[in-house]
């Protein structure tokens, strides 16, 4: 075997980041699914972020009130090029939150899953795939 088989290694690596992610997310979606409470919140701002390449995401910042009195203001960790109708500041939403660590908490309508499947998806393939590539050429020397 040459040196060709190191750049079956990139698909691996990137696979390999994106699965545990993706599983992660979906994980911590289905606890707040199936544990969370529901509270009325506002949308107080939007914290903005620009990446390396200038695009803009806005997450907006929630803020509520626990069962047990606890006053809560916590950004999405999904941020979007652009605001949404309905979640403009000072919009009511409805957020869904973890009892024992309010920080964990998505807002219903604006978090979607569908970023962690798509991280699930293509780190299952490429880990998968190139596992199963590497294996052909072991076991065709």
């Amino acid at each position: 075997m040459r040196r060709e088989w190191l750049f079956s290694l990139i698909p691996l690596m990137i696979g390999v980041v994106f699965l545990p992610l993706g599983v992660y997310g979906l994980r911590r979606a289905r606890t707040i699914r199936r544990s969370g409470v529901t509270a009325r919140a506002r949308i107080v701002r939007h914290d903005v972020r620009r990446d390396d390449d200038g695009a803009t995401y806005h997450h907006p910042v929630a803020a509520w009130t626990t069962a047990d009195g606890q006053e809560c203001e916590h950004a999405s960790r999904l941020g979007r090029g652009r605001v949404r109708a309905g979640f403009g500041v000072g919009a009511a939403v409805l957020v869904r939150y973890d009892p024992r660590a309010p920080r964990r908490f998505e807002i219903q309508g604006w978090d979607a899953p569908t970023v962690d499947r798509v991280f699930t998806a293509v780190g299952s393939l490429l880990t998968g795939g190139t596992l199963i590539v590497l294996l052909v050429r072991v076991l065709t020397l």
